[in-house]
């Protein structure tokens, strides 16, 4: 993989890369993430707390019923939405997971917590080998390693959503908008499955269906429902962040104190922090990958956060991005091998497949970056 750099750059406020995906830069230097913190400051947030309230109330049940959904991992951030949604707003949410496929101990531990703590909570656990075959298609062809996961936290709980007869899905924070990308959603927080295809499946959802050779039989929870049946029975799906300034540390302190939650013991792999995707594996290799595609990982992103939240500053994130950025994971690469069922030189051959030759050359069979972040 290769990408025309004609300017290799970096936010002059927080660190991230000219190689993300729909970045933008003013005339100061500042990303597009760093712009909206800035504009957060001076949105109305009581005049989006009465949008909250409206649309709350429009899907309010008076019966007992579910009245709204939230896909949870035992993490923070689906936590502290289901929490607020339920003795904040007095709402009725169901909780729904998808099962990752390497579910990391740390994580089936805390989404224990978070349902002893007072939830009703879905499992929804897809066929293992359809699962498998979807993760590795999305590896192998467009280099996403939980692909297969990735299409379930959308299709599935769509489908759970209709099946309890539910109109209104609750997802965390709207990436696009706080980290840097498309703005489609940050006046508009509705959204349909159209804006998940082409933004959380990265238009490569027909692709990696078509690819992975599974009979229509084990698709179900892959699949979105058909237009008609979405068309009779219409759901509002949207973002927590819209509504309330999204921050990732409250909502660990809130989901610790009232959800459970516990951080891991040490930093996790490629970064400084302890408290945010503890739930499975292939976490890590999905950072090593936007790594060697993009030139920053789970560090710079984790850093970039704490300085629009105004925890650090930029100095402090360039030291640790540079101590922790671009970690290869290899705890955990027998555990792909096997679970992929693949030798080491086929997994080796994908990461090669998309290392940016423009960043990186490989040494002693590692990539390495030819640039230094600045």
């Amino acid at each position: 993989m290769s990408l025309a750099i004609p300017e290799l750059r970096w936010c002059s406020n927080c660190l991230a890369m000219s190689t993300r995906p729909r970045i933008t830069f003013d005339e100061r230097g500042y990303c597009n993430a760093c712009r909206w913190a800035e504009t957060k400051t001076n949105l109305d947030w009581g005049a989006r707390l009465n949008e909250l309230q409206q649309l709350l109330n429009r899907h309010r049940s008076s019966n007992g019923r579910f009245d709204c959904l939230v896909p949870v991992s035992g993490g923070k951030d689906g936590s502290y939405v289901a929490y607020n949604l339920k003795h904040k707003y007095g709402m009725n949410p169901l909780a729904v997971t998808v099962t990752p496929a390497l579910p990391l101990e740390l994580g089936d531990k805390n989404l224990r917590a978070f349902v002893n703590s007072g939830y009703n909570h879905i499992s929804v656990n897809p066929s293992y080998e359809a699962m498998r075959r979807l993760n590795k298609a999305g590896f192998v062809d467009i280099g996403f390693p939980y692909y297969g996961w990735l299409i379930a936290i959308h299709t599935a709980v769509i489908h759970v959503a209709m099946g309890f007869g539910i109109d209104l899905v609750f997802y965390g924070e709207d990436g696009e908008v706080e980290y840097g990308g498309s703005t489609e959603t940050a006046k508009n927080p509705i959204y349909d499955v159209n804006y998940q295809k082409k933004i959380y499946l990265e238009g490569g959802y027909e692709k990696v269906l078509e690819s992975c050779g599974l009979p229509e039989s084990e698709l179900q929870f892959f699949r979105f429902p058909a237009s008609d049946a979405l068309d009779r029975n219409p759901i509002d799906l949207t973002h927590w962040s819209y509504y309330e300034n999204w921050d990732p540390y409250r909502n660990y302190l809130v989901a610790k104190e009232h959800c459970g939650l516990q951080e891991a013991d040490s930093s996790n792999a490629g970064t400084f922090t302890n408290f945010a995707q503890n739930d499975q594996a292939l976490y890590a290799l999905h950072a090593y990958l936007m790594y060697l595609k993009f030139g920053f990982g789970r560090a710079n992103q984790d850093a970039s956060i704490e300085i629009r939240r105004g925890a650090m500053d930029r100095q402090q994130a360039l030291n640790l991005v540079r101590l922790y950025d671009g970690y290869y994971p290899e705890e955990f690469i027998d555990l792909y091998l096997d679970y992929y069922q693949m030798s080491k030189a086929e997994f080796d051959a994908v990461l090669d497949r998309y290392a940016n030759r423009a960043l990186f050359e490989k040494i002693d069979g590692r990539w390495m970056p030819k640039f230094q972040v600045v």
